[in-house]
């Protein structure tokens, strides 16, 4: 069996930016695990019907709803209680699990700053595989120089879905994808930058990362709360400049 290299990081805060709603916010975070490196082909094919080609790249084009049913086979395969709950075609995360999940978004985007406050925590074409390296596919995760987290690929080679939904009243069930992929620029591989994709989408260059960590609360966690989903899911406000409305 391949191992899950986890990296635990400490409490801290991250400041979180909505650019298309012109929103600011501060998320106070609980320790918690993180992946070190993006789940690859091989790990995968060892818990879902899938092919393992390039076994060391990050396994990509999967749906947003297969990247959950891992997270729960993985977790069921170590002993742990799995943190996602399926109810038709709502998925409900049990955030007490110490089980295997995605990272919320404000996770995500702690762990990938390590305490840098900058677009990029290091000189992109030395941390992350983007346009400007010419390939045309996900490549090998570990290739580039980790953050100050220890932490590899966050930014570039490939987009990592998170577990938070992008904009309920405008997107629906969108869920968040983080960090560009081997064919963004600079401008998308951003710690900042969100994009989003329905559940059940898949993109050959979007991938994930497993994080662990169960916590005290009722229906929120790490930056994300049922109750703030349902109240975005309710607005009826304008549309945001550049925003496509829900169909």
């Amino acid at each position: 069996m391949i191992d899950v290299e986890l990296k635990r990081l400490p409490a801290g805060t991250v400041a979180m930016h909505d650019a298309r709603r012109k929103r600011r916010w501060t998320v106070e975070l609980e320790p918690f695990e993180i992946g070190v490196f993006a789940v690859t082909e091989e790990l995968y094919a060892e818990h879902a019907d899938a092919p393992s080609e390039h076994p060391r790249r990050p396994a990509t084009d999967m749906s947003w709803f297969a990247t959950v049913r891992f997270c729960n086979a993985l977790s069921e395969w170590e002993g742990f209680d799995p943190a996602y709950r399926f109810d038709g075609v709502d998925v409900v995360w049990d955030v007490t699990s110490d089980g295997y999940r995605l990272p919320t978004e404000a996770e995500w985007e702690y762990a990938c700053r390590a305490g840098s406050t900058k677009p990029h925590y290091g000189p992109l074409d030395e941390i992350a595989w983007t346009a400007a390296d010419g390939v045309s596919a996900p490549q090998n995760v570990g290739g580039k120089l980790p953050n100050l987290n220890g932490l590899f690929d966050t930014l570039g080679n490939a987009w990592e879905w998170c577990w938070d939904l992008l904009d309920p009243a405008r997107y629906d069930d969108y869920r968040v994808f983080r960090g560009g992929g081997f064919a963004d620029d600079a401008w998308s591989a951003r710690a900042s930058t969100r994009r989003g994709g329905g559940p059940r989408m898949h993109h050959d260059d979007v991938g994930f990362r497993v994080a662990r960590g169960g916590f005290d609360a009722d229906g929120e966690a790490q930056g994300w709360s049922a109750l703030a989903d349902r109240e975005r899911a309710a607005y009826d406000g304008p549309v945001p400049p550049g925003w496509t409305p829900r169909r």
